[in-house]
């Protein structure tokens, strides 16, 4: 993929970030980071964050070029790949670190996000962290 210039970004969490990141990695337009996000400790390691000690969700950090793939394309793909009605998990992997999390840049991705959760009743329910971007660590 070329280097993305105008580029946009979202953190999003559903379950393995090994396996949100493995997704995305194949939709032209994006670069993927896996990371934790939502937590108290600064920078934590895989070995705390799966302790579920320190609050953090597995995220992976989209980047996206808006005029390859839009906002609603990357959330669509989301909510396809995982399940935000099992709370706390995704398939075998159990635990708050699998949560599904939401983390938006600017008002306008905001708008769109609750947009896109609106669109499925029992989704709006459950998916309740939708947050401005908090810190972010690889």
């Amino acid at each position: 993929m070329s280097k993305i210039t105008d580029k946009k970004e979202i953190v999003l969490g559903g379950g393995c970030f090994w396996c949100i990141e493995a997704v995305y990695n194949r939709i032209d337009g994006v670069e993927v980071t896996s990371g934790y996000a939502g937590g108290s400790t600064k920078n934590p390691s895989y070995d705390e964050v799966v302790s579920g000690r320190t609050g953090h969700a597995e995220v992976v950090k989209v980047i996206y070029n808006p005029e390859i793939i839009t906002l609603k394309t990357i959330l669509d793909v989301f909510f396809q790949m995982h399940d935000p009605t099992t709370r706390n998990r995704q398939g075998n992997d159990i635990g708050t670190q699998y949560r599904s999390i939401i983390l938006y840049t600017t008002p306008k991705d905001e708008k769109i996000i609750q947009a896109r959760v609106i669109i499925a009743p029992k989704i709006a329910k459950l998916m309740k962290t939708v947050l401005p971007k908090l810190e972010y660590s690889k």
